[in-house]
């Protein structure tokens, strides 16, 4: 009976921590994780390379980052249940 009340309020605790109880944190947080996936690898790089004539290699590499670290923030947003 312990170990559940505690499961769950460790649950809470670490929404409260990074702050994401509220509608609108859980909406910002689901777009911004859209933007990285899609448009990271796409628009980003393609204004790296052709608007501010940044290496190619440079412009694929962000945008490359930019898709892992929306893969990161959808692994984290799924995990503490934020999606379901």
């Amino acid at each position: 009976m312990g170990l559940g009340l505690m499961a769950g309020n460790s649950e809470n605790d670490s929404n409260e921590l990074v702050g994401i109880n509220s509608k609108f944190m859980k909406i910002l947080l689901v777009l911004t994780t859209v933007f990285l996936i899609f448009a990271g690898p796409t628009y980003v790089s393609y204004l790296l390379s052709e608007v501010l004539n940044l290496n190619y290699l440079v412009s694929v590499t962000v945008g490359f980052s930019l898709f892992l670290l929306g893969l990161f923030l959808m692994y984290f947003l799924v995990k503490n249940k934020i999606i379901n």
